[in-house]
């Protein structure tokens, strides 16, 4: 690492690296890697101009590969390992939020390529889930621990994809507690009722992307971008009108830890006829674990 130069880029998070070859890295260039990550969460690697093969390879150093769950490559003959967005199909990313976090096990890892990047505009911008929890007020802070939320794929049009995870997720690296709720993907509040549920998390998911807590990396084509998805958020600025191409490989992740919940779910406590949409939601996503734990 000696010829590297890590230049930090927000005060939140976020470095760009130069001095290293993604397309043949060592066992020590990735142990530095992992380093860097847990220190500044999404690192930037300039005109790498990885081929398919290596962007996969560069992938499986860090652990097992997925593809995307509900989206489909626009082209049959990409890798399976890499899912593609093509902002010409629809592909742009443009809300707030952390990958695949309706899934059990959400990725723990992304690494993208720029394929083809517009004239002007299509940034995208990251924020730092741990600076958002350690900003909020002690009471703040107590409180969220003891609760846990529900997400979805809906926007994906798969609504029935939904896992529950804490809203203060501890990073098992670190140590340190993240805010892990988003504006994408996150439906309710676990333990609240309906309102309140809406009414925190519409609080929380703008507190998480306040300028303070995030970082904005303007691509070149064959640049390399890679984050931490259990502490960081993301989100593409939808601001031209040309062609963009990502490609990115995602690396599967463990299941999100918390202090636990303190209370029981709202809709234990409540009416049939009081219930709201994601409050009939979560009752089958609840039941539907009752029923797997009895098989």
């Amino acid at each position: 690492m000696s010829n590297w130069d890590v230049k930090r880029l927000a005060g939140a998070l976020g470095a760009e690296v130069k001095g290293v070859n993604l397309g043949s890295p060592s066992s020590d260039d990735i142990a530095q890697i992992k380093t860097l990550l847990n220190e500044h969460m999404v690192l930037f690697f300039p005109e790498q101009n990885l081929n398919v093969q290596e962007h996969v390879a560069l992938g499986k150093n860090f652990g097992m590969l997925e593809g995307h769950p509900n989206l489909k490559n626009p082209e049959d003959d990409i890798a399976p390992e890499l899912f593609e967005l093509r902002a010409s199909k629809g592909g742009i990313a443009d809300e707030w939020h952390t990958d695949l976090t309706f899934q059990e096990e959400p990725a723990l890892m992304s690494i993208l390529k720029m394929v083809k990047c517009p004239s002007y505009g299509g940034d995208t911008m990251w924020s730092n889930l741990c600076a958002a929890y350690d900003a909020l007020s002690e009471p703040m802070q107590e409180m969220l621990e003891g609760m846990t939320a529900l997400h979805d794929a809906h926007p994906h049009d798969r609504a029935d994809a939904m896992a529950i995870h804490p809203v203060v997720r501890i990073h098992p690296e670190t140590g340190r507690k993240a805010l892990y709720v988003s504006e994408h993907f996150t439906r309710r509040i676990v333990e609240l009722s309906s309102e309140e549920s809406e009414a925190l998390l519409k609080f929380l998911t703008k507190h998480v992307h306040k300028e303070q807590f995030t970082v904005r990396y303007s691509w070149s084509e064959g640049d390399i971008g890679m984050w931490d998805n259990r502490a960081t958020q993301h989100c593409v600025m939808n601001d031209f009108d040309e062609e963009r191409i990502i490609q990115r490989v995602t690396v599967v992740g463990d299941k999100p830890e918390g202090a636990g919940a303190k209370w029981r779910p709202w809709t234990e406590r409540m009416s049939v006829s009081a219930m709201s949409r994601h409050d009939r939601q979560l009752i089958r996503f609840l039941r539907k674990k009752q029923q797997q734990a009895a098989e």
